[in-house]
């Protein structure tokens, strides 16, 4: 299954590459503008610029000649910096990486123990609080709750910082109170969301025969709870989580702009407002490989929580 899930990672790839390529090509954006901007350059000049990028070469060759720099891990080069594209996307991917997977770790804590709470307690008023919190959180945008925490826990208590970035390697206490508010604003719809699937799958376990026959065993129905039913229920919730990472990912470029941290969606702000097209399309196959490979590890994680399905394949 895991070998026949990769092969088709190819043609998906591909499938990305052709379109990120279509979409930049075809935007209104001029990379020998860009690279002149500032200045009035002469046609000639631009032309020149545009013979020596290959920007007047017919488009599947630019598309081949594209595909093939990739294969080397070429990105291209930054119009306005001259930079290569890839060493700019390896400084700013760590620190958007560090983000994502620190709200993807609270959003799986918050939201494993209280969906199976509330599933435990269906109907009652622990289930009923839940349901309706997060009810709230999956309408609440990631970006009012990054304003309200800036306002109510960083100016008015000062308890975290308004923005910016400490290294880990500098002070490790420094870097988790630097990404704490953020990761909590792009965790909590995430976490309201994934609560509510997870009740649910909880929910549909525990009504099968098997649990009944299991606590009318005489097995505690924590045992029962924790070692049976929270295994079978927790593939519908890989599955929202997997494609909730994308969702981290795309929503780190407004939480990293709000808190004025230097990750990957600064930089594509930065390319955009420039008018930087490699850069840009560098981070968004960067930001798009990456989900794919998540997904792929949320496959992975399939066969290791369900073994039945080891067996089916």
């Amino acid at each position: 299954m895991v070998a026949r899930r990769v092969l088709l990672l190819v043609p998906l790839l591909l499938g990305i590459i052709l379109f990120v390529f279509l979409v930049m090509r075809f935007s209104d954006t001029d990379p020998a503008s860009a690279y002149f901007q500032g200045s009035n350059p002469t046609q000639e000049q631009l032309h020149q610029f545009r013979e020596e990028n290959g920007l007047l070469d017919p488009l599947p060759v630019r598309y081949l000649d594209f595909v093939g720099d990739l294969v080397t891990g070429d990105l291209g080069i930054s119009v306005l910096t001259r930079a290569p594209v890839w060493d700019q996307v390896t400084l700013a991917l760590p620190l958007t990486l560090q983000l994502t997977f620190l709200g993807l770790g609270i959003a799986v804590a918050l939201a494993l123990p209280l969906g199976v709470l509330a599933a435990v307690y269906r109907d009652r008023l622990p289930d009923q609080l839940i349901r309706v919190v997060s009810l709230v959180g999956v309408a609440a945008p990631a970006f009012w709750l990054a304003l309200l925490m800036i306002q109510y826990l960083a100016v008015d208590r000062g308890w975290y910082p308004t923005g910016g970035y400490i290294n880990p390697q500098d002070s490790f206490s420094g870097w988790l109170n630097s990404l704490t508010l953020p990761a909590l604003a792009l965790a909590m719809p995430v976490a309201a969301q994934l609560t509510r699937v997870v009740r649910t799958a909880v929910v549909e376990e525990l009504d099968r025969d098997y649990v009944r026959t299991a606590i009318g065993g005489g097995l505690p129905p924590v045992v029962v709870v924790g070692r049976n039913v929270l295994r079978n229920a927790l593939i519908n919730p890989l599955t929202v989580l997997g494609l909730r990472v994308g969702y981290l990912l795309g929503g780190a470029v407004v939480i990293e702009t709000i808190f004025a941290l230097p990750g990957m969606g600064k930089l594509m702000i930065d390319a955009v407002r420039n008018g930087d097209p490699a850069v840009v399309q560098g981070v968004v196959l960067t930001t798009a490989v990456g989900f794919v490979l998540v997904n792929l590890l949320i496959d992975i994680l399939y066969l290791l929580v369900n073994p039945r399905l080891r067996s089916a394949t």
